[in-house]
C-alpha cells in the first residue's frame, strides 16, 4: 500500500504504526529519534515509512516542538494516607507556590501500582503533555531515573540527595534534599540529654528510599552516642497501623522510654494507643514526631516534634526542574536539619 495507491491524502503516524506492527508512541519515538525504542523496533518504523510514503507535517512538528507549560506528579501513595498525611498538603502547596509564579499548570495523577509510573511518563512524553517530571518517594531499585533518562524528559527529585544508599544513579536529574542525618542526630541527642537510653522509632515503609536513609542517619547517631539502644518497626504511615507498631514496641518485657515517629499521624496516634493500655505520654514513655503540624500541637499532650520545611523543599525543586527545562542544567541542594521544639510529650524518663 503506498500514499498513491490505495491511500487517499496524507500518510498518518497511524497508518505507520499498524503496517510496523507497533504503537503510535513508538513511532513518535523513532520517527523523531528519541529514545524509548529498540534499534529493531526503530529499523522496521524508518522501514514502514518508507513503504507508505510518510512525510513529516511541518505544521504539525512546530506545534509538536512547542512547550506544554505543564510539569507532571505521579503519587503512589494511596488517597486516604495523602488525605491525613500533612506532608504532602505542604508538598504540593509548595510545587504549585512556584509553577503559579511562571504559569506553569501542575498534572498529578495517582496509581495505586508503582509499575504504572513510567507508563504514565511514556504517555506524557508522547503526547507532549508535560515539559517535565516532578519525582518523591525512590525506592530500592526504583527504575524511574533511568526511565526518564531513556525517555527524554526532565526531571527532578524531592529528596534522594544520598541515593549511594541504594545504589541507583541520578545523573542528569536535579534534587533537594533535607539534612536527615542533621535532624536524626538533634533527636537523639535530645532524648539523650532528657537521659532517654532506650529510642525505638516508628517508620515508614522499608522499601522507601528516605526510610533508609533514616535508618542509617539514627543508627548513626545512636553509634555516635554511644549507650543509646535503637531498633524499628515499619509501617505504612497510617494511623491504624502506627498503633499496631506502638503496641508491639510498648509490649516487650522492656518497652522502650522514648518513641520517635516518621510523621505527626502515627505519633498522634500512639496517644490513644497509651490511653487503652493504660499508660501516659510523657509519664510511661516520651513521644517525639518527625515532622511537626498543627495535629502535634493539639493532642493531649502536645507533641515535641521537628519543624520540617516540606513547602520549601518541593518549591525549590519545581524550580530546579523549570531551570532544567530551559536548558539550565542540573541542580543539587540540601537544606539544613530541622528544627526540634520541644513540648509537653517528652520528659526525663521514669526511674524502673
Amino acid at each position: 500500500m503506498t500514499a498513491s495507491g490505495e491511500q487517499q491524502g496524507r500518510v498518518t503516524i497511524r497508518q505507520v504504526a499498524v503496517h510496523a506492527g507497533v504503537s503510535e508512541a513508538a513511532v513518535s519515538y523513532a520517527l523523531n529519534g528519541r529514545p524509548g525504542v529498540s534499534e529493531q523496533t526503530r529499523a522496521r518504523v524508518l522501514a514502514a515509512a518508507r513503504e507508505l510514503g510518510w512525510a513529516p507535517n511541518i505544521a504539525a512538528r512546530s506545534l509538536g516542538t512547542a512547550r506544554a507549560n505543564a510539569v507532571g506528579m505521579v503519587l503512589v501513595r494511596p488517597p486516604r494516607v495523602m488525605v491525613v498525611d500533612s506532608f504532602f498538603t505542604q508538598m504540593l502547596s509548595g510545587v504549585e507556590a512556584e509553577l503559579n509564579r511562571n504559569d506553569v499548570a501542575l498534572v498529578l495523577h495517582l496509581v495505586d501500582d508503582f509499575a504504572e509510573t513510567i507508563d504514565v511518563y511514556r504517555r506524557w512524553y508522547a503526547g507532549r503533555h508535560v515539559d517535565g517530571v516532578i519525582m518523591t518517594d525512590l525506592r530500592h531499585g526504583d527504575p524511574r531515573p533511568a526511565a526518564l533518562r531513556d525517555i527524554g524528559l526532565p526531571a527532578a527529585v524531592i529528596g534522594g540527595g544520598d541515593s549511594d544508599l541504594d545504589g541507583f544513579d541520578l545523573a542528569g536529574l536535579s534534587s533537594v534534599d533535607a539534612d536527615t542525618a542533621g535532624t536524626a542526630l538533634g533527636i537523639v541527642n535530645y532524648l539523650r540529654a532528657l537521659r532517654h537510653r532506650t529510642i525505638f522509632r516508628v517508620a515508614g515503609p522499608r522499601e522507601l528510599l528516605h526510610t533508609v536513609q533514616r535508618d542509617a542517619a539514627y543508627s548513626a547517631a545512636a553509634a555516635t552516642a554511644g549507650d543509646i539502644e535503637y531498633r524499628a518497626v515499619y509501617t505504612n504511615y497510617g494511623a491504624a497501623d502506627g498503633m499496631r507498631a506502638t503496641r508491639e514496641l510498648l509490649s516487650l518485657a522492656e518497652p522502650p522510654t522514648a518513641l520517635v515517629f516518621d510523621n505527626d499521624v502515627m505519633a498522634a496516634a500512639s496517644l490513644k494507643v497509651a490511653h487503652e493500655m493504660g499508660l501516659s505520654v510523657p509519664g510511661d514513655f516520651s513521644v517525639v514526631a518527625w515532622d511537626d503540624s498543627d495535629l502535634c500541637q493539639i493532642t493531649v499532650p502536645e507533641i515535641t516534634a521537628v519543624v520540617q520545611v516540606p513547602a520549601l523543599q518541593a518549591e525549590l525543586t519545581a524550580r530546579a526542574l523549570l531551570t532544567a527545562i530551559g536548558g539550565g542544567g542540573e541542580t543539587r541542594l540540601t537544606l539544613p536539619p530541622g528544627t526540634l521544639t520541644a513540648r509537653q510529650s517528652t520528659r526525663p524518663p521514669r526511674a524502673r
